[in-house]
């Protein structure tokens, strides 16, 4: 964690959680603009090596991933390797509002962007919200991670919303890149009682359960000066 490099914005009286939120994403989105295109190559190539060490992962027959938006932690190479290995991958489709949707990875060639910011979504049938209870992996995106499992999503609550449909107890891993996981004991993030914590965490050097069983109520943000 390099909280020096950590976007954190100033928490006083009377603040909303929900403006906090909006502040440290809008510091994250233009952080990750200056990541150069090889070096998210790099990173997305160094990530994949990272989650198929999660055990997990390594064993799985079904997996749920996304396809990664620019900026994002490349998920590219992941979502071919597993393919590769004949993991039955599904991936987000977005309908209308917050409708949820799953369909089942095919390829990088039949992946479309099918509205401007939305991540790629496949070509095959949908599946219906309740097929994310096949998957025994849940591998979700974040524009942060803190230690106790605090997820910093894309400010739409479609996660949150989705999980509900997931098996009992499977595990959750959100994929950030290093300097977007935060030290809760210094740097907690702002979270609301309906956000889903999750329960691991991968960069492209390395992946780490993260400690959740404290993280029931709501985790205040720390004022920073």
């Amino acid at each position: 964690m390099r909280s020096a490099a950590q976007p954190y914005p100033h928490a006083s009286d009377g603040t909303e959680i929900e403006d906090l939120k909006d502040a440290l994403r809008r510091s994250i989105r233009q952080a990750r603009t200056t990541r150069s295109p090889r070096r998210r190559t790099e990173a997305g190539l160094a990530l994949a090596d990272v989650v198929e060490s999660v055990p997990e992962i390594a064993d799985a027959r079904c997996v749920s991933v996304y396809a990664s938006r620019p900026g994002e932690p490349d998920t590219g190479p992941l979502l071919e390797r597993l393919a590769a290995r004949g993991v039955r991958v599904l991936l987000p489709v977005l309908g209308t509002g917050l409708q949820r949707d799953w369909a089942e990875y095919a390829g990088a060639d039949d992946l479309r962007q099918r509205a401007p910011g939305r991540p790629p979504e496949p070509g095959t049938p949908t599946l219906g919200a309740e097929a994310i209870a096949d998957a025994e992996v849940v591998i979700a995106p974040a524009l942060a991670v803190d230690t106790r499992g605090t997820r910093l999503g894309q400010g739409g609550g479609w996660y949150d919303r989705a999980l509900l449909h997931a098996r009992p107890g499977v595990r959750v891993v959100a994929l950030v890149f290093p300097e977007e996981l935060y030290d809760a004991d210094v740097r907690p993030l702002p979270r609301e009682a309906h956000d889903r914590t999750v329960d691991a965490v991968a960069t492209p050097e390395r992946w780490q359960c993260l400690r959740t069983e404290d993280t029931a109520r709501t985790t205040p943000l720390h004022t920073v000066d």
